[in-house]
């Protein structure tokens, strides 16, 4: 089964979708007009059963330059990181959607650090210390939606870099 959109095939594969649902760690950044880059890390993330919309969650504290960036230019890529085996994706998008974010998120990001801790503990970081890492406010937090346009396997070793084929793609 591969992830599809109204019976396209997706950019994404299911493996993908499952690696970016399952809370692992998540850098955004982007770029100002004179391709200066920003980034931060995500206090959450999420992503469709079909991979074809993904939010990811910024400290606004934290987060300036890169809020200006993201509304400025609308460029986005984020980087998703398994840490105890360094598998990694990465999208890219050239629209972004931003908005404060909802009392309905407080669930969502709270799974996503319980996700992170076990991600943490399996490379020899306590909680204590991932919480630390994704404190934040609620009020303070920002969801920025977008589609995935592009997508990359990030993960050390002979592909990394390679464009991922098309989900629904013939191998």
């Amino acid at each position: 089964m591969t992830g599809t959109a109204a019976g396209r095939p997706g950019l994404l594969s299911d493996e993908h979708i499952a690696l970016i649902a399952s809370g692992v760690s998540t850098i955004v950044a982007s770029r100002n007009a004179q391709h200066q880059p920003s980034l931060m890390r995500a206090v959450g993330a999420s992503i469709t059963p079909q991979g074809d919309r993904i939010t990811v969650y910024l400290s606004r504290g934290a987060s300036t330059q890169l809020l200006a960036d993201l509304q400025a230019t609308g460029h986005i890529a984020v980087v998703f990181s398994e840490p105890s085996t360094h598998r990694t994706v990465q999208v890219k998008a050239s629209q972004v959607q931003l908005r404060d974010a909802l009392a309905t998120d407080t669930e969502l990001l709270q799974r996503y650090l319980g996700a992170m801790e076990i991600q943490l503990q399996h490379v020899g970081f306590g909680p204590h210390y991932t919480r630390i890492m994704l404190a934040h406010r609620p009020e303070d937090v920002v969801a920025v939606t977008f589609t995935p346009e592009q997508a990359y396997d990030q993960t050390p070793g002979p592909r990394a870099g390679a464009s991922l084929p098309h989900a629904g793609a013939a191998p």
